[in-house]
């Protein structure tokens, strides 16, 4: 039996003897696949007689042949092809010449800087016969080529620049980039100067993903750049997800190896002084825009280093910018504006992702500049417009597990530095008590956000997250501090077509018996899905005045009580008398 593989473009037969061959990334297996999306022992195949079998030995990510997941025993014959991770295998009688035979083209040219040629081209065909049928992916013989040379050219580089010294000698970051870019610039000039440079390569682009890979943040920065993309998922260092209009996607994004991934997170982790390691193989981290980061490793991830990066806008969004977006309305943003001038502790609630820490920087644009502000967070990602901000940020421990600062240590401290608002980008612990604590001994106009699924569950969680604090308290009396803490809870949702809509403004309105009551003020009514899979419905008042409508006049404020009738079409502003 004759095996012929396809891996990284690169073909490759063996005579197979009869006997059982384990498959995996696993140094102890007969068949090594040294790939992240291979698992240790993924896969085993027999041959016995003639015969060949395949069994899947419970893999992380599955083995297929013709495209389709195996469960169980499986007999091959010699058209079948079978994927494992990103290698695909044929087992058959004799060598094919269609197979065996190697493009002279250069597809599998091998590319170094210095003494040996930088030459080739990509237009080989590399495919395994039938794999076409099969409709399983083929490898881009130019982009393995595009990589080959440029993991030369950072070799290069590593070996013409003495990072360590540099450093040892103060040069900034700044420095390094400039010392980096021109050095990258010299090998690319020498190389082209040369003739070593394969056909249908750009020397500029090349110098960008260079300098990208070694001082920034390789492959991502164009993904970073692109402001369609809302959101980056890493799943190890071939497989690279975006978030585009509310829809994944998989982009043609790919890093060298594990390698190029723990690179990158170190460059994003280290200068904020955190850490991750074995002994703390996960992190969350921020950029220097604010985007949020979450990275893990191994041996928590078995797929490889993986890295989520939740990008924020460029431009800070405005409330017109979400009534064209259709998250809400005008009235509903006018009614959240006058929330937080009157001074109402509001609670943003939502599930991941739907948007509820863009919702509050927008409401924090809302408090006037005069007040002092404390904005209390795990990874400092909120940016506040007003000039008498204080931003705290939490601490993981350090290696020896000791000098953590957590959120709940931040609200505490926040209470002494006479805040006039004090804003807590998210409650997921014992902090809630201290936060409602605060929202009940003068600290009004508070903000802060929670996970949860409804305005009524947020009362659930809130309590939930008091009993984590260590206090045994009641729950009467827990809800009692909720009831009279929080006034107004918005919650903001992320439907199935990927938008973001508020679906409900609901006001607390006080304790009746065990029970808090609430009253929607706005809400979103779905209607159906249009054709194009767009969620079709319609925002509105509910009908139900607020309970404080009645005080606005001795604030200062007046409101047309038509922005609370369901039957009223008109826009109205918040108005000062």
């Amino acid at each position: 039996m004759v095996l012929t593989t396809l891996v990284d473009g690169r073909r490759e037969t063996r005579e197979l003897a009869d006997g059982s061959y384990i498959i995996g990334r696993s140094e102890s297996c007969r068949l090594r696949f040294p790939f992240s999306d291979v698992s240790e022992r993924h896969a085993i195949l027999t041959v016995h007689g003639g015969e060949v079998s395949l069994e899947d030995l419970h893999s992380s990510n599955g083995t297929f042949v013709n495209g389709e997941p195996i469960d169980g025993r499986v007999i091959l014959s010699g058209s079948m092809i079978v994927q494992i991770g990103q290698c695909m295998l044929r087992v058959s009688d004799e060598v094919d010449q269609g197979v065996a035979d190697v493009s002279a083209d250069g597809a599998n040219a091998s590319c170094s800087v210095g003494e040996n040629d930088l030459d080739g081209d990509a237009s080989g065909e590399d495919a395994l016969v039938g794999l076409e049928e099969a409709e399983l992916p083929q490898a881009d013989p130019m982009r393995e080529l595009r990589r080959s040379v440029q993991e030369q050219i950072q070799r290069e580089l590593l070996k013409r620049m003495d990072m360590k010294r540099l450093t040892v000698q103060g040069v900034d970051r700044e420095g390094l980039e400039e010392r980096a870019q021109e050095k990258i610039h010299q090998i690319i000039d020498e190389v082209v100067a040369n003739g070593r440079l394969p056909a249908g390569i750009d020397p500029v682009r090349l110098e960008d993903d260079v300098f990208n890979e070694a001082m920034r943040l390789g492959p991502l920065e164009d993904l970073l750049e692109d402001d369609s993309v809302s959101e980056i998922m890493v799943n190890g260092p071939s497989k690279v997800y975006v978030e585009r209009n509310g829809r994944l996607e998989l982009s043609d994004c790919q890093f060298t190896d594990d390698a190029s991934v723990l690179a990158v997170i170190e460059r994003i982790v280290s200068p904020l002084g955190r850490r991750i390691d074995e002994s703390q193989p996960y992190v969350d981290a921020r950029l220097s825009d604010g985007s949020r980061v979450n990275a893990i490793i191994a041996p928590l991830s078995l797929s490889g280093p993986t890295v989520t990066i939740r990008k924020f806008a460029k431009k800070a969004l405005s409330p017109e910018d979400f009534i064209r977006f259709g998250t809400w309305t005008h009235n509903m943003a006018e009614f959240m504006r006058l929330c937080v001038l009157l001074r109402k502790n509001i609670v943003v609630a939502g599930g991941t992702g739907s948007g509820k820490t863009t919702l509050l920087n927008l409401l924090s644009g809302y408090i006037p500049a005069n007040e002092r502000i404390v904005t209390v967070e795990d990874a400092a990602e909120l940016r506040l417009q007003q000039p008498h901000v204080v931003r705290l940020e939490a601490r993981p421990a350090n290696i020896e597990g000791k000098g953590a600062v957590t959120i709940r240590d931040l609200v505490k401290n926040c209470l002494r530095m006479r805040p006039d608002r004090i804003i807590v980008g998210e409650c997921r612990g014992g902090e809630a008590l201290d936060m409602l604590q605060a929202m009940n001994t003068g600290h009004d106009g508070s903000l802060t956000t929670v996970h949860a699924n409804s305005p009524r569950d947020v009362i659930s969680r809130l309590e939930t997250m008091v009993l984590m604090s260590g206090m045994e308290l009641p729950s009467r009396a827990i809800r009692e501090q909720i009831a009279s803490a929080v006034d107004i809870i918005i919650h903001e949702s992320r439907l199935s077509d990927g938008s973001r809509k508020v679906v409900a403004i609901s006001e607390v309105t006080g304790l009746e018996g065990s029970q808090i009551v609430m009253q929607d003020i706005f809400s979103f009514r779905q209607t159906g899905v249009g054709h194009n899979g767009k969620i079709a419905g319609e925002f509105g008042p509910t009908g139900a005045m607020p309970t404080f409508y009645d005080t606005l006049a001795g604030r200062g404020l007046s409101v047309d009580p038509r922005m609370f009738n369901p039957d009223s079409a008109v826009d109205v502003n918040v108005v000062r008398t």
